[in-house]
């Protein structure tokens, strides 16, 4: 589809990000074309014609990486005049978090979609370096006052994987007494009466509540 560069456009990118041998990982693509051709970058593209933001960043989900059905989340705008060579391109983020790495597979403008870790990254394209560092930050704050972690976690986990989900994403230790204690006074999860085996005790498994309030606006969970 050809643009019209003499006006801003609009472009939508997105972040999604799991949880993957015991580190965060960003989807990536490849790109295929030019400006930045066989650089990687967070997938996304410009939006068409009496088409909404959020439509546009799920086909290009799927144009680029095959991934469908995710919960997005609208991150930041990014305007700079700058930022892309080829004119004045604002995008809208958005931020995705899946509870598995999903099977990905490069597609329409995207040579490869793979995983990487947060901590691994290549050179990325644009300013898709700052938009990743933007969706850590916000990450890092929203875990840190409402539920928005439960959605790197399967249905029922335990509270040791509750934990390290959350040092993880922090990158810092939590105390496990504190954690725990500050977890159940929040009341977003509840105890199912399954057990997981294994060495040592049973660990008791628990599920997000479905109607627990997401936002802990009251108080900072964890310090």
């Amino acid at each position: 589809m050809a643009q019209d560069f003499s006006k801003p456009a609009v472009t939508v990118d997105v972040v999604i990000m799991t949880l993957r041998d015991d580190d965060l990982h960003v989807l990536l693509i490849k790109r295929d074309h030019v400006p930045y051709r066989g650089r990687w970058a967070i997938p996304g593209g410009f939006v068409h014609l009496n088409e909404s933001l959020e439509a546009a960043a799920r086909r290009e989900l799927k144009e680029e990486t095959g991934v469908t059905d995710v919960y997005l989340e609208q991150l930041y705008t990014f305007g700079d005049p700058r930022r892309d060579p080829r004119g004045h391109v604002i995008s809208v983020a958005y931020i995705a978090l899946v509870p598995e790495p999903l099977a990905v597979k490069g597609g329409s403008d995207a040579r490869e979609a793979r995983w990487w870790s947060i901590q691994q990254l290549p050179p990325l394209a644009f300013d898709h370096a700052r938009i990743v560092d933007y969706a850590l930050t916000r990450l890092r704050y929203k875990i840190e006052y409402s539920a928005v972690g439960f959605r790197l976690l399967p249905e029922t986990f335990t509270l040791s994987d509750l934990q390290k989900a959350y040092e993880i994403i922090l990158a810092e230790p939590l105390d496990k007494r504190n954690f725990r204690r500050r977890i159940i006074e929040a009341a977003v999860i509840e105890p199912i009466d399954e057990v997981r085996s294994g060495e040592g005790r049973p660990a008791r498994l628990y599920r997000f509540r479905p109607d627990a309030v997401a936002e802990v606006k009251a108080r900072r969970l964890f310090p």
